[in-house]
């Protein structure tokens, strides 16, 4: 592994690379509260056939975190990607995300659709079935209220208290988190200390349009959100562990009327955090899927 600060659009952002550079790439977008290097137990799996590339996106560890909220909207997110794939020398390329960085990464396949050949999501959604989940004001309701509480003003000083006891609380409630040792809790904690940046991070939260319903008390008046303008047309992987409590089943429901070329594969123990918990049996379900004819 080795790593480089590059500049996007005249910011710095951080990479960690893994792999030949010869090979061809895959690009690999984190979630919340991670960064470029959560992806550092699966990376290397892939490493002897792709070029792995794993940023710092906008806002996280040592990328250009802007103060602004407006700077988090999610077409400034997947600008940061697509000036990303263009300094890696263009694509369309293989494109994997989990939890927001499948945000970012269905952002690519939908609006910038030459620039992804393939799209990998591991527990992470689509913006439309995501949003009906949410607005009926059920379990996936229930299990997203977290949301609300990051957008209140100040929430990043509460979750950093008592040496981030909240923000553990928050990463790791309701879920296997074996594999989060000694050693790689520290590097989190060291990452979530940079100068700003957990305040940058939850940010992402406070910029998205999503809207939450309370439990009971379903959302009626979304807007109409235009079907052809959102559909992943490449071939798409969902890899998903079924364990999630943050992400439920209902998140995904539907998806196939926006990805036409859907394989799914579900995990048993594994929830969330399965690129940290089976990244073996990640490695070589991605790896069988990119062989397919």
């Amino acid at each position: 592994m080795y790593t480089e600060t590059v500049d996007l659009n005249g910011h710095p952002f951080f990479l960690r690379h893994w792999g030949n550079p010869e090979n061809p790439p895959l690009l690999l977008l984190h979630g919340f509260p991670e960064y470029g290097g959560a992806w550092s137990d699966l990376a290397p799996l892939l490493a002897e056939r792709f070029h792995c590339i794993a940023p710092d996106q906008r806002g996280y560890g040592q990328s250009w975190a802007p103060d602004d909220i407006g700077a988090y909207r999610g077409s400034e997110l997947v600008g940061d990607m697509a000036a990303l794939i263009a300094h890696l020398g263009g694509g369309p390329l293989t494109v994997m995300g989990h939890d927001w960085g499948a945000a970012v990464a269905y952002g690519l396949a939908m609006f910038h659709p030459e620039l992804v050949s393939r799209l990998i999501i591991a527990n992470g959604v689509h913006p439309v079935p995501f949003q009906r989940a949410l607005a009926e004001g059920g379990a996936q309701a229930e299990a997203s209220q977290y949301i609300l509480s990051l957008r209140r003003e100040g929430s990043e000083d509460r979750l950093a208290a008592n040496d981030f006891a909240r923000m553990k609380e928050l990463f790791l409630a309701k879920m296997d988190h074996g594999w989060m040792t000694p050693a790689k809790l520290a590097e989190y904690t060291a990452e979530w200390s940079r100068p700003g940046r957990l305040k940058t991070m939850i940010h992402w939260y406070r910029a998205s349009p999503l809207k939450v319903a309370k439990p009971g008390e379903p959302i009626t008046d979304l807007p109409e959100l235009p079907k052809e303008r959102l559909m992943v047309r490449c071939p798409h992987l969902l890899l998903w562990g079924l364990g999630d409590t943050a992400l439920l089943p209902a998140a995904t429901e539907g998806l196939e009327d926006f990805a036409p070329d859907l394989t799914r594969i579900s995990f048993n123990g594994a929830d969330h955090w399965l690129c940290h918990q089976i990244p073996a049996l990640l490695a070589r379900s991605i790896l069988e899927w990119c062989d397919r004819p």
